[in-house]
């Protein structure tokens, strides 16, 4: 999942919830996301009805929680953490998880680093700035 679609990714998370419904087999990114969804008990009933919400959006006016982003920065940061990239990351959220004494809301703490990082890129047409994004961590 280099670059996949707002529906690609969309359809991941459906397809994941369903796998683990059925008891199917979760391998990869699959497991990674299952253990993202049981975190968010709130989602549940929007991966349960992908009819529903395959293509509803979440403007930022609406004040509702776009749960699929939500869902991809946590699988965004599992994967940097998993390879230390960018190199650092890892003892910096072992910081910030140890302050807060819950992983999930460690997670949190960093997305919103993340989050910043992303849309600070986006917004000046750039790469990521992995400095200034462990410069925002180191901050927390």
């Amino acid at each position: 999942m280099f670059n996949p679609s707002r529906e690609q990714v969309r359809q991941f998370f459906f397809d994941a919830w369903r796998k683990n419904r059925e008891r199917g087999v979760l391998a990869g990114l699959d497991a990674v996301a299952i253990d993202i969804i049981l975190l968010h008990p709130e989602y549940h009933g929007v991966l349960e009805h992908a009819e529903r919400y395959q293509e509803r959006d979440y403007p930022p006016e609406s004040g509702d929680t776009n749960p699929f982003l939500h869902m991809s920065m946590h699988l965004a940061l599992e994967e940097q953490l998993s390879i230390d990239q960018p190199p650092g990351i890892g003892l910096e959220f072992a910081r910030i998880a140890a302050r807060f004494r819950d992983r999930h809301a460690a997670c949190h703490e960093v997305m919103d680093c993340l989050a910043e990082t992303v849309w600070r890129a986006q917004r000046d047409g750039a790469t990521p700035d992995t400095s200034a994004y462990l410069e925002c961590l180191k901050r927390r």
